[in-house]
């Protein structure tokens, strides 16, 4: 076991960038709304699956079949695109015929464990020892589960006028973050 404080600091302070769950708060709160109730626990522990599973086998599963992590976050910045149009617009996009949970998709997977947070869990595998990753994810995870938790609470304290500028906020953030990951990754694949 190579434990290394240091590795798990960083790799935590990445992820939580990368997962920005406090930015999503307007998306799981107008979620709510739409399906009413989101199973805190189910999304931190599916995120968690996810997320190990794929420091482990993910380039495998991608190079399989045929798709290079470039590819991956381009289409994932597409995701977070228009979950940030959503988010500015006012736009519902994300639509499921009577949808009874939000816990997997798309609050799990692509809202925790997305493309970013993939190509993230990549790139710290490239750097950092498994096990330092892994306590990076689960701190992450617990830290998704308390605003999981309290959602309602934080929706009562910043009141209706408060989540709008937040939600509009923070789209545009999240439409940066959606350029930037398509920018840096289309340039790869344009360069082939």
């Amino acid at each position: 076991m190579n434990f290394n404080f240091k590795e798990i600091v960083t790799a935590t302070m990445v992820l939580f960038a990368v997962i920005d769950i406090l930015g999503s708060i307007p998306i799981i709160i107008s979620l709510r709304k739409k399906v009413g109730h989101i199973q805190s626990e189910k999304a931190a522990l599916v995120a968690i699956g996810i997320m190990v599973a794929f420091l482990f086998v993910g380039e495998s599963i991608l190079n399989l079949i045929g798709i290079d992590i470039n590819s991956f976050a381009v289409a994932g910045a597409f995701v977070i695109f228009f979950l940030a149009l959503e988010m500015i617009l006012g736009i519902p996009l994300f639509r499921d015929d009577e949808p009874k949970t939000a816990s997997v998709v798309p609050i799990a997977f692509p809202l925790i464990a997305g493309a970013g947070t993939m190509t993230s869990i990549l790139s710290l595998r490239a750097e950092f020892h498994v096990e330092n990753i892994i306590v990076a994810i689960v701190v992450n995870m617990a830290f998704v589960y308390l605003v999981l938790k309290s959602s309602k609470k934080i929706e009562k304290l910043l009141g209706p006028n408060g989540l709008e500028v937040i939600r509009k906020v923070f789209g545009v953030i999240l439409l940066a973050i959606a350029v930037k990951l398509f920018a840096a990754n289309i340039n790869e694949l344009m360069g082939r």
